[in-house]
């Protein structure tokens, strides 16, 4: 009986122990070099804020590009790496989408990995070939409505952001529109530009050249305020769909059972570091909106995403290949 009060004192002490530690260790937080992993996609933002952590933290900041399987070798390196915050994943809405599309992943993306700040987004701008007979969203839909079957869009993948962008347009709008799936934006854009398709939701800094050069024929904008470098398209929720709103969006996870004084050390800088001149600067060069946030504001962004990849992959009935 006497042991019990002892067995008590002791866990106290344990736990105790442990809360020093944990202190302890965000204080001392870096202390070495950190990691960032890029799956796929371009690596830009992740070396704009390697470049401002190394600067701050005064350790080096590497960039190390695992593109292999749409995302999950990056994603399955951070989430069975050590929780301490020294290997970090650049996240985007892929992720987000193969939370539903791909359930028997290696990693499951909400549990094995903790949202830390959201870096910047990025909108798609609607197009078609010039050729295609239309000048507003309005006339693109009353042109479907026509041919039922007959327009086809393009994406850069199945499951990727620009793929659900036009899911949920076909859904909202009662078209019928077949998908095109391919490789990535860019061989998308080529045959759109060439007239092999009619139309695609293309990622912003992409389209923009080719809609200014008048190879493509910009109609309308996927995020819920106007892109900046075509201030004259109306986005699609101007255009009678006010509950359209798709971006993509890049931000940093980290391994679960990271200690959570770590999780907000880094997202207060991450938040520090997209609102500097410089960072902003050059994100916007690269065609990218800096964002710049809290922890619980980018967990409830990555929540919502979750649900309206969930909502628009239900009612397409779209399945993993």
């Amino acid at each position: 009986m006497s042991h019990a009060p002892t067995s008590r004192r002791s866990c106290c002490v344990a736990l105790a122990l442990l809360a020093v530690g944990t202190t302890a260790s965000a204080q001392d937080f870096p202390s070495r070099p950190t990691r960032i992993i890029v799956g796929p996609g371009p690596d830009s933002l992740a070396r704009i804020v390697a470049e401002k952590l190394g600067e701050s933290w005064r350790h080096p900041v590497i960039v190390d590009q695992r593109p292999g399987a749409g995302g999950v070798v990056a994603a399955d390196a951070v989430a069975k790496s050590a929780p301490d915050g020294y290997t970090l994943l650049l996240s985007t809405g892929s992720y987000t989408i193969n939370t539903i599309l791909q359930p028997n992943s290696p990693y499951d993306f909400e549990r094995d990995l903790a949202p830390v700040a959201l870096i910047a987004t990025l909108p798609f701008v609607l197009v078609v070939n010039p050729a295609v007979p239309v000048h507003s969203l309005k006339e693109l839909i009353a042109l479907a409505k026509s041919k039922p079957g007959k327009l086809n869009y393009a994406s850069s993948g199945k499951g990727t952001p620009p793929h659900l962008a036009g899911e949920m347009l076909k859904q909202m709008a009662g078209v019928d529109i077949v998908h095109v799936p391919y490789k990535g934006a860019g061989p998308g854009v080529v045959d759109v530009a060439g007239g092999q398709v009619e139309m695609m939701f293309v990622p912003a800094p992409s389209a923009l050249p080719l809609v200014k050069a008048g190879k493509l024929r910009a109609i309308a904008v996927s995020s819920a305020k106007r892109y900046g470098g075509l201030p004259d398209v109306p986005t699609v929720a101007e255009q009678g769909f006010p509950d359209f709103s798709v971006v993509g969006w890049n931000g940093i996870h980290v391994a679960a059972r990271t200690p959570q004084a770590i999780v907000d050390k880094l997202a207060v800088e991450l938040a520090r570091i997209m609102h500097t001149p410089e960072a902003q600067e050059k994100a916007q060069a690269a065609g990218f909106e800096p964002a710049g946030s809290s922890r619980k504001e980018f967990e409830a962004f990555v929540r919502a995403d979750i649900a309206r990849a969930a909502k628009v992959i239900k009612a397409g009935n779209i399945q993993p290949d």
